[in-house]
């Protein structure tokens, strides 16, 4: 009987309450597409970078790069073996000038660098490198 008396209101509360949750579900939705859009984004531009740090790693003149190296200290300074992609230099009494200089070029090319040494002796450094690419 209460049912009958009051079926208009329960209607209309029915319809209230699939709206509401309607809304919810829509808000619950655009919210997952802008987190995953700012994550695929992100992704994206980590994809980007990997493939510029890979074509940087391809490079064929990375070994020419390292010869300009040789010529940055007199070769009385300097030992080297190179042997396929790996590169062992030391460098012997060098001033704070050419020890700038050769830490910038190594720091400066597409390599990895697997041992890098500096020793100070009291006037001048001596740098023992080793690199692959």
């Amino acid at each position: 009987m209460i049912w009958k008396r009051y079926q208009n209101e329960f209607i209309v509360l029915i319809s209230v309450l699939l709206l509401l949750s309607a809304v919810l579900y829509k808000q619950v939705k655009v919210s997952n597409s802008l987190e995953n859009r700012t994550v695929t984004k992100h992704a994206v531009r980590e994809f980007k970078e990997i493939i510029a740090y890979k074509k940087q790693w391809a490079d064929k003149n990375i070994a020419k790069k390292l010869e300009k190296l040789k010529q940055t200290v007199p070769s009385s300074k300097l030992t080297w073996k190179k042997k396929g992609k790996t590169l062992t230099a030391q460098f012997k009494a060098l001033s704070s000038k050419e020890l700038n200089k050769v830490v910038t070029t190594i720091l400066n090319l597409a390599i990895q660098i697997q041992i890098l040494e500096i020793k100070e002796n009291h006037t001048s450094y001596d740098v023992e490198f080793k690199c692959k690419w």
